[in-house]
């Protein structure tokens, strides 16, 4: 075959070939003169002239800033993110030493054809049709064409069709050629030479996952293409005839590392330097001085992967969630995160460097990374209020997603523990009392005071609780009983809402749920953007009220700025502005904000989270805050003292701080005698690390002050206490109960009303007094008297009635002087008095009178006077 058969069908195939070359050679003129390229290049008739570019794959950044008024101007960069790493530049970006580099080592006739080089393309196509293979002479347009093709088939989501569509566009046949050809001379047509080149440095492979001119200027020589050097350009342009030969990061290699100054790249950098030289490109100096400097690489490794961001690494890894999840950018996951890793996208976040960095060095303070025996865990979210902004982020572990790396050591983890799963993957902690304030709003909507009170005797019959979605509930039977006791054993049998607020009173936060809907509290905690972190419903037993849904610590941070909001609740952004490529400003996902309680009711509430700082749990962490204006907050502990909290916020800023179990069983309580960590104790961390963060979020934000709560929502309405002398017990229970109060059973009592009956209350009935405040009843033993009636009697009739049965009353006789002759000899008084009930043979006093006759002389000696 390499005979004369051989020859014969290589002349057939020169002669086709080079019919198609003469034709592509008047390209240009074609074009030019405005002919039908269809009359002159009928050869190509089957072959399509369009190519359309598509955007190429960037990284996309992920910044933070230091000053938010100026996001752009303060920016700090975060991580970023790529496929191909590509940073899209325009032509008067790329140093003139890199565009005539590349003409003159790949095309020096760049200028002057017309997307295909005869000369270039001729030699090839003879040594391809000899040989059976490519050869070289591809234009700078051809291989722009090429590696477009061969980006269209990167941007593919399939992978066989990826395959396919690449093996398509590189495989070595002179058809695959002469398509490349005709698409060549249809961008020359469409596109002036600049832009051809500029696409052409920005598209080209520089080694590894370095794609494009300014990304190879920074990842070989740390600097920009603008500020390429003479050999530093020659060097790139060196790579792109063949990455894997002639890339510079791998120092070790034996042909082009090193130990030999890359003499595979230097070769190869040389040569087009003398071609410059050869094209007049650059002066003989300027050669000279080129070819004698070493090729000395500054490998700069790009920001890849959250992983970079350190302390802000696991904000970085939230944002990245946002992207993905958000349907504003994509309409699946996979087009998002297409979107966002090829994009370009300079992304600006919400997080306050400085706030931050405070955060995280409160938390280093007082929260190891890993402690042997002990699975410990600290977070901190902050969120502006008013805006959802999600100020701070942070965690005591460090972040990666790489397994082996966490392999090494406890104190790597991918997992976020301040969101949801679905945006870092954890299932949420308890937040224990902390939640006991969307109880408190369901109350104060309801209508009830703050002063209000309600039985919180600890008990494990609390009987029905109304519930109007599921039905009554009832726990007498569970097993074990529903039996939930105070934090600090409190015992009071009748706490107001606000007295169990500040002392966080558990079973006067039941108490408050035995008279409210179980439904209403959860439909309430809804309303503030509360949600399970594992994305179920939440649960609205009666332990609910007290915290035992699992919750993020983000979602908790933005229902405290929506209390401290006035009751409008703004949901938590990450993102104010993304800018793509183009410089075009993209569609974000914006807060939206939803009035959760009336402004009323959210006075209310902060009314009372203010004492809780002032006189109740949170004391340490408002006295340790630098601040000028009330604040307020609630705390938490769960069982076991597993989990502790402190969750505040000004009319600023929002902070919650969790010391949290983060997994399995080896924790510790909080409380317990060696809970100690960094030598401070445990349980009083988080209110060690909540006024540092929230000191400077005063310092940055400043303060305001918090509205007035209305004397209707602090005092409870007093109503008439019932009449109910003479009913049974639990006659008189219910109509106490019925009227609003507490029915306390005060035991038995010496009284005159028949045996087992109430004999009176405390206080008594037809006084008034607080709605829900107790009254104690007494109940008659059946032995009782009452002081009978005896005023006005003689002294010995007075006796009389007293001494005899049923009384016999021992009796004691007093005088008072009296100046009315009617009453001489005449009780006047008795003590206790007429009606007072009394025990036979008690002891009792009557006041009798004794007449006086008036002085005369005295009398006008004093109307004298």
């Amino acid at each position: 075959m390499s005979g004369a058969l051989g020859g014969l069908l290589g002349l057939v195939g020169m002669s086709a070939v080079a019919g198609i070359l003469v034709t592509a050679a008047v390209a240009p003129a074609v074009a030019l003169s405005g002919m039908a390229a269809t009359n002159t290049i009928n050869v190509f008739d089957s072959l399509p002239e369009y190519l359309s570019i598509d955007r190429l794959s960037q990284k996309s950044n992920i910044y933070a800033s230091t000053d938010a008024a100026d996001p752009v101007g303060t920016r700090v960069l975060l991580a970023s993110f790529y496929e191909q790493n590509r940073v899209d530049v325009a032509s008067d970006a790329i140093s003139q030493f890199a565009k005539d580099a590349a003409i003159a080592g790949e095309d020096p006739r760049f200028m002057e054809h017309g997307g295909v080089d005869i000369q270039s393309s001729f030699n090839g196509a003879v040594q391809t049709l000899a040989g059976g293979d490519t050869r070289g002479g591809s234009s700078i347009t051809q291989q722009y064409v090429k590696n477009v093709l061969i980006q269209k088939c990167e941007v593919m989501t399939d992978a066989d069709e990826a395959d396919a569509c690449y093996s398509d566009a590189t495989k070595p046949t002179a058809d695959r050629k002469l398509r490349e050809m005709r698409l060549a001379i249809g961008i020359e047509k469409k596109y002036e030479k600049e832009d051809i080149l500029r696409g052409y440095l920005n598209i080209a492979g520089y080694g590894g996952s370095v794609y494009g001119i300014e990304a190879a200027a920074n990842y070989y020589f740390n600097t920009t293409a603008a500020l390429l050097t003479l050999p530093q350009a020659a060097s790139l342009v060196a790579i792109v005839n063949n990455p894997v030969k002639f890339q510079l990061d791998h120092p070790d290699s034996e042909t082009n590392g090193a130990a030999n100054g890359y003499a595979d790249n230097k070769f190869r950098r040389d040569y087009i330097l003398n071609e410059m030289l050869k094209y007049d490109k650059i002066a003989q100096a300027d050669y000279d001085a080129a070819v004698a400097a070493p090729v000395e690489p500054v490998i700069t490794v790009p920001s890849t992967g959250c992983q970079t961001a350190g302390d802000n690494a696991f904000f970085c890894d939230y944002v990245t969630k946002v992207l993905k999840n958000n349907e504003t950018f994509g309409a699946t996951a996979e087009e998002r995160l297409d979107n966002f890793t090829r994009g370009g996208f300079d992304v600006y976040t919400t997080l306050d460097l400085e706030l931050q960095a405070t955060a995280v060095a409160a938390l280093n303070a007082n929260i190891p990374k890993v402690v042997n025996d002990w699975n410990v865990g600290g977070v901190v979210s902050s969120v502006q209020v008013g805006t959802g902004n999600v100020l701070v982020m942070t965690q005591n572990k460090d972040y990666s997603q790489d397994p082996a790396v966490q392999a090494t050591g406890a104190n790597y983890t991918s997992v976020n523990y301040n969101t949801d799963f679905a945006y870092g993957g954890s299932g949420g902690f308890q937040p224990g009392s902390t939640y006991k304030v969307f109880t408190l709003a369901e109350w104060l909507k309801e209508g009830h005071a703050l002063t209000e009170r309600v039985d919180s005797r600890r008990k494990s019959n609390w009987g029905n609780f109304q519930d109007s979605c599921l039905g009554v509930r009832n726990y007498d039977n569970d097993s074990p009983p529903f039996n939930p006791r105070n934090d600090s054993n409190e015992g009071g049998t009748n706490y107001s809402a606000l007295q169990s607020t500040t002392g966080s009173i558990n079973t006067g936060f039941i108490g408050m749920a035995k008279k409210l809907d179980l439904c209403g509290i959860r439909t309430t905690a809804e309303a503030f953007g509360v949600h399970r972190a594992d994305g179920a419903d939440l649960d609205q037993g009666a332990a609910s009220v007290i915290g035992t849904n699992e919750i993020a610590p983000l979602t908790m941070a933005v229902a405290f700025a929506g209390i401290a909001n006035n009751g409008m609740t703004c949901s938590e952004i990450a993102i104010t502005k993304i800018i793509g490529s183009d410089g075009t400003e993209l569609p974000i996902p914006k807060s939206t904000c939803q009035q959760s309680v009336e402004p009323s009711v959210a006075a209310g509430m902060q009314y009372a989270m203010k004492t809780v700082m002032t006189r109740g749990t949170a004391v340490q962490s408002n006295n340790r805050t630098t601040h000028s204006l009330p604040m307020i907050g609630k705390t938490g502990t769960t069982d076991g003292s597993k989990d502790t909290w402190m969750s505040g916020a000004t009319t600023k800023v929002a902070t919650v701080v969790g010391v949290v179990n983060v997994g399995g069983s080896n924790w510790k309580s909080q409380r317990s005698r060696n809970a100690y960590l960094n030598g401070m104790y445990t349980a009083e961390a988080r209110h060690r690390i909540w006024p540092i963060i929230m000191s400077k979020a005063n310092e940055r934000y400043g303060e305001g002050e918090f509205p007035e709560a209305s004397s209707s929502v602090i005092n409870a309405v007093s109503v008439p206490v019932p009449d109910v002398r003479g009913k049974s017990m639990s006659d008189a229970k219910s109509a106490i109960e019925a009227s609003g109060f507490l029915f306390v059973d005060g035991g038995v009592t010496s009284s005159e009303m028949p045996a087992g009956t109430v004999a009176n209350t405390d206080p008594a009935g037809g006084s008034s007094s607080s709605r829900g405040s107790s009254i104690t009843a007494y109940s008659s033993d059946g032995t009782g008297v009452t002081i009978p009636a005896v005023i006005g009697k003689s002294e010995a009739d007075a006796r009389s009635t007293l001494t005899a049965a049923p009384y016999g009353f021992t009796v004691a006789k007093t005088e008072q002087i009296t100046m009315d002759k009617a009453q001489d000899g005449k009780v006047v008084a008795v003590q206790p008095g007429e009606g007072t009930a009394s025990r036979p043979g008690d002891a009792v006093t009557i006041v009798v009178g004794k007449y006086t006759a008036p002085n005369a002389d005295a009398s006008t000696d004093k109307k004298d006077e």
